[in-house]
């Protein structure tokens, strides 16, 4: 069973995830809390494998409250004016983005990911994400290009996969592979980028394109 934490500071939502996630059949939410002091403290005290993580609460926002959960698994719930905070999140390397409006096999998809050690980013946190970031001079082109170049054929087609927006399992589909072998390429290929997860490295895909 995934023990989940949701930290929200509308009701509604909450309870809307709370009813999605618990139909999973594997998903338990262990608390659901309004700020991000209170989730912390959820984290600290409970066993908690995800914790999905509003950005903007009171008292302490999800990112701060994300950095503070050693051990725990965040997956980051985010609208389309967040910008500026999802480009943080990347940079502390959060286990994926879920759009407020997602579907909800999604939300569970996330979760199930997070839990499994995997990033997932939806096809439209892809796109927002990739389509707020202005593509980069020929000098960064060009750094991009070389550091790609580390990448087996394989490996570039699989990073190419990934910056559609698909999981493990979806890519594992395309190319006739198993959903393991897939994860073991992904891994190997955020290594060799020094890549902290799957946007960062679609990002640095982006700048050659």
């Amino acid at each position: 069973m995934i023990r989940v934490l949701v930290a929200d500071d509308e009701p509604l939502i909450t309870a809307g995830i709370r009813t999605v996630l618990e139909s999973a059949g594997d998903v338990e939410v262990v608390a659901c809390v309004a700020n991000g002091r209170d989730a912390v403290d959820v984290a600290l005290r409970r066993r908690v494998d995800v914790a999905l993580l509003d950005i903007a609460m009171p008292v302490l926002d999800g990112l701060t409250a994300a950095a503070r959960m050693p051990g725990t698994r965040v997956v980051v719930l985010t609208a389309f004016g967040d910008e500026g905070n999802v480009r943080l999140a990347l940079r502390r390397g959060v286990a994926g983005f879920v759009l407020k409006n997602c579907e909800p096999h999604e939300l569970i998809r996330a979760v199930r990911a997070a839990h499994a050690g995997e990033a997932f980013l939806s096809p439209a946190v892809t796109r927002l994400v990739l389509g707020m970031v202005p593509r980069e001079e020929d000098g960064r082109a060009r750094e991009a290009a070389a550091r790609l170049a580390v990448l087996s054929p394989r490996e570039g087609e699989i990073l190419a996969l990934v910056a559609e927006g698909l999981s493990n399992a979806e890519i594992g589909a395309r190319v006739h592979t198993s959903e393991a072998t897939i994860k073991t390429y992904v891994s190997r290929v955020l290594a060799k980028l020094g890549c902290a997860n799957r946007v960062q490295a679609a990002m640095l895909l982006r700048d050659t394109s």
